[in-house]
């Protein structure tokens, strides 16, 4: 039976077919005639003088023309694909700094626990209903839990230990990875497949707590959490395409058209590659090569020297409308996270500790400074390596002697090597010196920044505020602050840390506050978690549109190509539902974005905009695709020459 929108859509091209007849082939003006023209809308450019325009031409994949309607009707030609906006905002597509695609798509195919504030009983029976969800998985079977919240758990009720999985009704190995992936939950089973015990030592980078006796509780922070997740079985290709394929379709939804993959190994390469090759791929991926504390401190330049190995496989040109894959990055864990629990990040001075009642609480300075990865020596080492080697250092620091140290490593190897070609990027930034915030600027390095952490929750207030201390957490997320020393602030999701909400975290880089309506928010969960996290200040809407687009075309090294819509650039572009510059405060997350263009290609399109995707268009047959004789806003409408009447109408992973 054939579907009513096919039939109005090959009413629609026979009407293209006979407009066209008496049009030349070219545009009207003379001109090659553009593959796409985006009319009527609100284009909010990004360039240097921040232009607002009206219309866009693509062709071949690359802007043409940025201009009025009047500018770029020359350029429609009879297999123009032309798209009427309505008046809605065109802007660059989302740059995504630093994120976890592979492991975001993974988690969207394991036991989600879905970032949910749990006490440990309902951690238990959220656990149980996945394993009785899978009868079909036998006993040797891992079962991988991941977005749990141990911050909400332990602040809830307790931290659990392996004695809550053991008591489970199964006898599979179960690993319950963390949101902020810095802890692993393990059960008895899993801890003894992985070969841990009581004899077993602390890794470099990461620790198996103890219980008094020294027998290990369950709880593995960073490096030892890896160490136990290296017992789980390695996924097949095959699965690890499916979740390449799933963390695509996230990112497109989300209006994401370039990100780096922030902690990447060969897994990603030829996952990401496979998916470039059969012609899958919906972004431009850049991979941040992961580092090994222990190895990396042993030996640097052999470590960066593996790295460019692995590198080598990778695209080099990237300046190509389809999108490519790149590995020109080596990423540090320089420390672990500030959040309570955890208390990993490294500090200047101690963590606070409670010497009082939980009812009559005195907190006072402990011994515990956090857990320093790398000295300030071999991070030298490892820049100067990597600069040598083509690569830049992407940096993980969210505590202030994490941060500083990263800085002081910059300034050695800047001092070292006048005018080396080197972008140094610090993610986190959790806490910052004061003294610290205008070294970004003078040595150059980025501030990457996940903005939705600068809201009140239960990772921020609570333990964590207590265990920072007052003057600390008046300085927590110091984005705004970074911002007006100078610094130029990049935002990357972290996604799966956090749910993937792009509109979200940008409303709170603006309003340092969460959104009570939205599921994803915080504030939704209680009024307690409402209002802004501190007093430091916000970044301007501005600053939060440059820092998911030119600034992150910058960190990327594709500034040239990305980040703006001028002549000469690729045409990755995204349509928002709302007018980003224009709703109220309260209002900025609540936005989605209905259409995604990677190198001149529909990848995403929805509400007003269904039907656009690449692949729907080459069922038809067609470039030209027609939703409705006159369409109405947003969508395609026939290609015509000058001045023919078009129709209009009106105008929500560290």
């Amino acid at each position: 039976m054939t579907s009513s929108k096919t039939i109005a859509a090959v009413a629609a091209l026979a009407l293209v077919a006979a407009l066209a007849a008496g049009c030349s082939g070219g545009g009207g003006g003379g001109e090659a005639p553009a593959d796409l023209v985006l009319r009527s809308g609100k284009v909010v450019t990004m360039d240097n003088g921040r232009r607002i325009a009206q219309a866009v031409a693509v062709r071949e994949g690359r802007i043409v023309v940025v201009g009025s309607d009047a500018e770029v009707m020359p350029y429609v030609g009879q297999t123009t694909q032309v798209v009427d906006l309505g008046g809605r905002m065109l802007m660059p597509g989302f740059i995504d700094a630093h994120l976890h695609a592979l492991a975001g798509g993974r988690a969207l195919l394991l036991c989600d626990l879905a970032y949910a504030p749990l006490t440990r009983s309902q951690l238990a029976a959220r656990l149980q209903a996945c394993v009785d969800a899978t009868p079909e998985a036998g006993p040797d079977v891992w079962l991988e839990a991941v977005n749990w919240d141990r911050q909400s758990t332990s602040a809830l009720d307790a931290d659990p230990t392996r004695a809550l999985l053991d008591g489970l009704n199964t006898t599979r190995p179960i690993a319950v990875t963390s949101s902020d992936f810095h802890t692993v939950l393990a059960n008895s089973r899993a801890l003894a497949l992985a070969g841990v015990s009581a004899a077993t030592p602390d890794p470099s980078g990461g620790k198996f707590l103890r219980d008094g006796s020294g027998v290990p509780t369950g709880i593995c922070e960073d490096a030892a959490g890896f160490q136990l997740k290296a017992a789980i079985p390695p996924d097949s290709e095959a699965d690890q395409l499916k979740q390449g394929r799933a963390a695509l379709a996230a990112l497109r939804e989300q209006g994401i058209t370039s990100f780096m993959d922030a902690a990447a190994g060969e897994p990603h390469l030829r996952v990401f590659q496979a998916l470039r090759a059969s012609g899958e791929l919906t972004a431009r991926v850049q991979l941040a090569l992961n580092l090994d504390p222990a190895e990396a401190t042993a030996h640097p330049a052999q470590a960066i020297a593996e790295a460019q190995a692995l590198a080598q496989g990778t695209a080099r040109n990237v300046d190509t409308p389809a999108p490519a894959v790149r590995a020109r990055w080596v990423k540090a864990f320089v420390d672990g996270v500030v959040n309570a629990p955890a208390d990993t990040g490294a500090l200047l001075s101690p963590y606070l500790q409670n010497v009082g009642t939980d009812a009559a609480p005195r907190w006072v300075p402990g011994s515990n400074l956090g857990q320093l990865y790398y000295s300030s020596t071999t991070l030298q080492a490892l820049l100067g390596a990597a600069t040598d080697a083509g690569m830049d250092l992407h940096f993980h620091a969210t505590g202030e002697r994490a941060v500083r140290t990263a800085l002081d490593s910059v300034a050695a190897v800047r001092r070292a090597r006048p005018g080396a070609d080197m972008r140094p990027a610090i993610a986190h930034d959790e806490t910052v010196a004061v003294a610290d915030y205008p070294r970004f600027a003078a040595l150059d390095v980025m501030a990457t920044m996940s903005f939705q952490w600068a809201q009140r929750a239960p990772y921020s207030i609570g333990d964590t505020e207590n265990h920072l201390g007052p003057d600390r957490f008046a300085r927590m997320e110091p984005s705004g602050s970074l911002r007006r020393a100078g610094a130029r602030v990049v935002h990357g999701s972290d996604w799966p840390i956090d749910p993937f909400d792009t509109f979200l975290a940008l409303k709170i880089g603006v309003t340092r506050s969460g959104d009570p309506t939205n599921p994803h928010s915080a504030a939704f969960i209680a009024p307690v978690f409402e209002g802004p996290i501190n007093a430091d200040p916000g970044l301007s809407r501005d600053d939060v549109l440059a820092a998911i687009t030119r600034n992150a075309a910058h960190q990327l090294r594709m500034e040239q190509q990305l980040g703006t819509i001028e002549v000469g650039k690729l045409a990755d572009l995204i349509v928002l539902e709302k007018d980003f510059l224009s709703v109220p405060d309260e209002a900025l997350g609540r936005n989605r974005v209905l259409m995604t263009v990677v190198g001149g290609q529909p990848v995403h399109a929805v509400g007003a905009f269904d039907g656009l995707v690449a692949g729907q268009r080459q069922q038809l047959n067609a470039r030209a695709k027609v939703l409705s004789a006159r369409g109405s806003a947003g969508h395609v409408i026939p290609s015509t020459v000058p001045g023919a009447p078009h129709g209009h109408g009106d105008g929500h992973n560290h």
